[in-house]
């Protein structure tokens, strides 16, 4: 499999949430989705709430802060496919792994997926 070069995950590791969470934002916007259902993608991922997210945000966490910190859902695992030219389920690195499924998720719901799909209901 290949992975993503080190040098990537050092880069990610050091992003701060606070100047990615508005990307996501427009992004998903764009494509007529809210920030509440981004709010809730972000939550059944982490545990973050919307409290606790604005306070990560405030605070400026890192990448490595904001998912060291997280209650990672036991069904991320059944988040699969490619992001940024790479299978989600084939990373090995656990720190990028997670940050894919972020941006896997949020992909998800730029391109209409219905939530319960998104949010792995059922399983």
């Amino acid at each position: 499999m290949k992975e993503p070069p080190p040098d990537i995950a050092e880069r990610i590791a050091k992003m701060t949430f606070a100047a990615i969470y508005p990307l996501y934002v427009e992004k998903i916007e764009k494509k007529g989705r809210t920030q509440k259902e981004l709010n809730e993608v972000i939550k059944w991922l982490t545990g973050y709430d919307e409290k606790k997210l604005k306070s990560l945000i405030d605070d400026k966490a890192t990448f490595e802060a904001f998912f060291k910190k997280c209650n990672l859902n036991p069904n991320a695992h059944f988040i699969r496919g490619v992001i940024c030219g790479y299978r989600v389920e084939e990373i090995e690195d656990p720190f990028i792994r997670k940050v894919r499924y972020l941006d896997k998720l949020v992909d998800e719901l730029a391109k209409g997926k219905k939530m319960e799909k998104i949010l792995r209901a059922g399983k």
